[in-house]
């Protein structure tokens, strides 16, 4: 069994001085924290995995493909491999998981 804690995975990432942290890699996906601050701009390019969003806190826009929702905590979202994506207008903190599969490389 392998167990985390939201607050321990953000200190960590944190640490790291970086807006993502991949806290598991398994044989058919893996997973991330991935956090911006109100203000801060969402470079992320498409992935070659599809992936879900699960918004654990905060508050902010996202555009995927052609399509823009706003999102806050408890929002789910499916992004397809190669879709172009990214969160806008962050208004609170935004702490989100990621899960991808198949996983990271």
């Amino acid at each position: 069994m392998k167990v985390f804690r939201l607050d321990d995975l953000d200190l960590e990432r944190a640490q790291e001085r970086g807006a993502y942290l991949r806290f598991l890699n398994e044989r058919h996906f893996s997973m991330g924290l991935y956090a911006l601050e109100p203000g801060e701009v969402d470079t992320q390019k498409p992935h070659g995995q599809d992936e879900v969003y699960v918004v654990v806190s905060g508050r902010a826009s996202l555009t995927v493909g052609d399509e823009v929702t706003d999102v806050a905590r408890g929002s789910v979202v499916f992004v397809a491999a190669g879709v172009e994506h990214r969160f806008h207008r962050i208004t609170e903190a935004l702490r989100v998981l990621v899960f991808f599969s198949p996983p990271e490389s």
